[in-house]
């Protein structure tokens, strides 16, 4: 068992992280080539995929995850360390994971 499974038992789906780096480095490119904002920004742990989070109108996280069928999210919002699992609806920290975006 790694460290992240025994912080984080109950999600079922820590093996899909990758050590991927995020395809952006502070915004939504959806929403960028729409025109359009977002409230704050998450990353996907198996591809790095950034999208807007469910507060912003066009929702790109989920709607990758959808897609996709990744079931986990990070928050990208500088300091922020949870984790979201989709599959099994559930928040958490990943022990030593640290912010997936430092303070600037």
């Amino acid at each position: 068992m790694t460290d992240a499974q025994a912080a984080a038992p109950l999600c079922s789906h820590l093996d899909q992280v990758r050590r991927v780096a995020p395809d952006s480095a502070d915004s939504c490119t959806e929403c960028v080539a729409k025109g359009d904002t977002w409230v704050h920004l998450r990353v996907c742990p198996t591809c790095g995929h950034v999208g807007c989070c469910d507060s912003s109108r066009n929702k790109h996280a989920t709607a990758h995850h959808s897609a996709t069928g990744h079931p986990l999210i990070r928050s990208y919002e500088p300091g922020e360390t949870w984790w979201w699992c989709y599959e099994d609806e559930l928040t958490f920290d990943v022990e030593g994971a640290g912010p997936a975006r430092a303070l600037q």
